[in-house]
C-alpha cells in the first residue's frame, strides 16, 4: 500500500500570546502526544506552575521535563524556581533542567558588554518570527539534548510561552546545540497567530 502524500492535522492558533493559552496548549500537546505515542514533553517553566499543570493535563505516562531560566536571569545569584517547588516537581516525577540558554549564554554577555550581537541571539530573533513561545520551544529542545534528557533520534513535544505560561507547542526531533541544523520542527501543534 502506497504511503499517503500528505497528512492533515489540527493546528490551534491563539488570538493573542500569553499565559491564558496554557491550558489549551497543554491539552493540544497531550492529545498529539497520545496520537504519536510521544514519550517526552518539555515545558519551559520558571516558577514550576506550567510544569505542574502539564503533569495534571498530560498525565503520568508521559515523561515531563521542566526547563527553567538560568540562575541569574532576573538578577545575580537568583533562581526563579524555588527549592521547595523544585522538590515538589521532582516528587511528581518531573525532571528539572537548569542550564545555560542555548540562544543566550556567552553571546548575550558579549552583547551586554560590547553592544554587538552574536550568532546565537540572531538565531533567537529569527525564530521569534514564529513567536516567542515557538523560539523557546526550539531552544529548550537543544538544552535538553545537551543535558542528555532527550534523545536526538526520538521525537518530543516542546512547549514554550510568551512571558508566562505556554502558548506554543511543537513536535520536534531534537539535536545537540553543536548540531543545531539537525533539529527538525516536524509539526506545529499550536501557537499565537498574532504576537
Amino acid at each position: 500500500m502506497a504511503e499517503e502524500p500528505y497528512r492533515e492535522i489540527t493546528c490551534r492558533y491563539f488570538a493573542r500570546p500569553g499565559e491564558e493559552n496554557t491550558k489549551a496548549a497543554l491539552e493540544a500537546a497531550a492529545r498529539r502526544a497520545r496520537e504519536l505515542s510521544i514519550k517526552t514533553v518539555l515545558v519551559a517553566s520558571c516558577s514550576g506552575k506550567t510544569a505542574l499543570a502539564a503533569r495534571n493535563i498530560i498525565g503520568g505516562d508521559v515523561r515531563i521535563v521542566a526547563v527553567t531560566h538560568v540562575t541569574g536571569f532576573v538578577r545575580p545569584n537568583h533562581q526563579e524556581l524555588t527549592e521547595k517547588r523544585r522538590r515538589e516537581l521532582e516528587e511528581k516525577g518531573i525532571a528539572v533542567l537548569t542550564c545555560q540558554h542555548a540562544f543566550g549564554g556567552v553571546g548575550r554577555g558579549i552583547r551586554k558588554k560590547l553592544a554587538t550581537y552574536q550568532v546565537d541571539e540572531i538565531m533567537a530573533f529569527t525564530l521569534r518570527t514564529f513567536g516567542q513561545g515557538a523560539k523557546v520551544a526550539v531552544e529548550i529542545a537543544l538544552m535538553a539534548a545537551d543535558a542528555g534528557l532527550v534523545r536526538t533520534d526520538e521525537d518530543i513535544i516542546s512547549l514554550g510561552g510568551t512571558s508566562q505560561g505556554a502558548d506554543a507547542a511543537l513536535v520536534i526531533q531534537p539535536a545537540n546545540s553543536a548540531d543545531f541544523f539537525d533539529l527538525k520542527v516536524k509539526e506545529v501543534i499550536c501557537k499565537p497567530a498574532a504576537f
